[in-house]
């Protein structure tokens, strides 16, 4: 063992509070994923967003299988990332299912437009990555989903919403 190196203490198992509260240290952007149809449209609020591959380019997120995204995302086959801007706090509060908004009543208050395969692109975002599911990996109560990205909406006027310690910040220039 190295000089500078110790056995630290013994640990327990993580809980899931604890693990739960040890990622809140980790800060993400805010991403709105939209999917589903008309009436069935549906969506929500996700900061575990990460681009997989340049070739063939492809985008992942995780959600919860029980959730009513998931099942509107299995059936449609399609949805769309948008990387929220520090201006979009309401819509994601709206898509976090925490304001009580459910289903197509949470795209109220903005202003929403359809890309190549249906997904529906928030108007202001950083990117919207309209997306055909490639890909979904079941991993205990989520799905790993990977989107192959079909087209590519780029707005990068504005300053990125982030989430941190279980609220939303904002970049101080």
């Amino acid at each position: 063992m190295a000089e500078d190196e110790h056995s630290g203490p013994s640990l327990p198992k993580p809980s899931a509070d604890q693990f739960k509260t040890s990622m809140r240290h980790l800060a993400g952007a805010v991403c709105v994923v939209t999917t589903g149809e008309g009436d069935q449209r549906t969506g929500f609020t996700a900061t575990s967003v990460t681009a997989l591959s340049a070739d063939g380019p492809t985008i992942m997120t995780a959600l919860n299988r029980g959730s009513s995204s998931w099942r509107a995302l299995e059936r449609g086959r399609h949805f769309c990332i948008n990387i929220l801007s520090a201006e979009h706090q309401a819509v994601a509060q709206s898509f976090s299912g925490f304001g009580g908004a459910q289903g197509a009543d949470r795209y109220e208050g903005a202003r929403w437009w359809q890309m190549e395969t249906g997904g529906l692109a928030l108007e202001g975002a950083l990117a919207s990555f309209d997306c055909e599911l490639e890909e979904a990996i079941i991993h205990r109560s989520h799905a790993i989903v990977i989107g192959l990205v079909r087209t590519i909406a780029t707005f990068d006027a504005n300053e990125p919403l982030l989430y941190w310690r279980g609220a939303y910040r904002h970049l101080k220039a």
